[in-house]
């Protein structure tokens, strides 16, 4: 398959990881069963699909806090290496990976660094309100890394657990109008898609700097999101396209957007315009 117009494919993954016994199985298993080790391999993956431009950022999926940061390296060569790729260095505000954070943060200011990557998988909570003092240090340190090199803030939302979108709203709503926020997922899930869009158009009528993107979104989110945006009049340019390759699968995150009815001056803006506004100028 190959796309049908110019993609830019704000979030996806690039590095090998190991094997992992998730959850309580008895073997170890590579869930996503492909990956992309290395910037050619990755480059490959574009090619494949006639995919123009991508942001990457560390694959992870592990729960070992250092296993993405190892892997910053190769974000770094990738954008060094090839004009087709823009990257994203992962951070965390978790006070035990402060060390790792402020060495990831050095990378921020090279040429075609668009955003900084965090999680809360792991643990923690994004609700700032239940930080405690070293925490907040931190984010405010993130926070201000991305005012000073212009970066977007990209970060993980699901609909349970620490990531469930509902402990972010007070973190958007105390940074969301300092820098730009690319919330990923759409909420994650049933509930976090009920939960999140009309929030999310709330925050982009009140002046808020948010984004999202539609990878992984189930059934009716797609539809959900872009019927609120039709009668709200707001949203165009907040959704961005991202694969979420090699946890997604290209190919069904593409026709989600491609096969809905809207229109092409509307597709465009997600899956070309609205990233390159916003990532793809790191590169120019």
């Amino acid at each position: 398959m190959k796309v049908l117009r110019n993609v830019f494919d704000a979030h996806s993954h690039i590095g090998p990881m190991a094997p992992w016994k998730y959850y309580d199985l008895q073997e170890e298993v590579n869930p996503t069963v492909i990956e992309y080790p290395d910037v050619d391999s990755y480059l490959a993956h574009m090619d494949k699909y006639g995919i123009k431009k991508a942001l990457v950022c560390p694959n992870y999926g592990i729960p070992k806090h250092e296993q993405p940061f190892s892997l910053n390296p190769l974000v770094i060569e990738a954008v060094r290496k090839s004009d087709r790729l823009l990257g994203g260095i992962w951070v965390s505000n978790l006070p035990r990976n402060k060390e790792l954070t402020l060495e990831a943060l050095k990378y921020a200011g090279e040429p075609g660094i668009a955003c900084l990557k965090m999680t809360y998988l792991l643990g923690g909570n994004p609700d700032p309100e239940k930080y405690d003092a070293e925490q907040e240090e931190l984010t405010e340190l993130i926070v201000s890394t991305c005012e000073k090199y212009d970066l977007t803030l990209q970060t993980h939302s699901s609909s349970g657990g620490s990531s469930d979108i509902s402990n972010y709203y007070k973190f958007i709503e105390k940074y969301g109008k300092r820098i730009r926020i690319h919330i990923i997922h759409l909420g994650g899930g049933v509930s976090g898609h009920i939960k999140m869009v009309p929030k999310f158009i709330n925050w982009v009528k009140e002046g808020y700097q948010v984004y999202t993107d539609g990878c992984w979104a189930i059934g009716f989110g797609v539809r959900f999101l872009l019927d609120e945006i039709a009668k709200a009049g707001v949203g165009e340019d907040r959704i961005l396209w991202g694969s979420d390759e090699p946890w997604s699968d290209l190919p069904s995150e593409y026709w989600k957007w491609e096969g809905a009815d809207i229109s092409e001056e509307f597709k465009n803006k997600i899956f070309w315009e609205n990233a390159e506004r916003i990532y793809g100028f790191k590169k120019k």
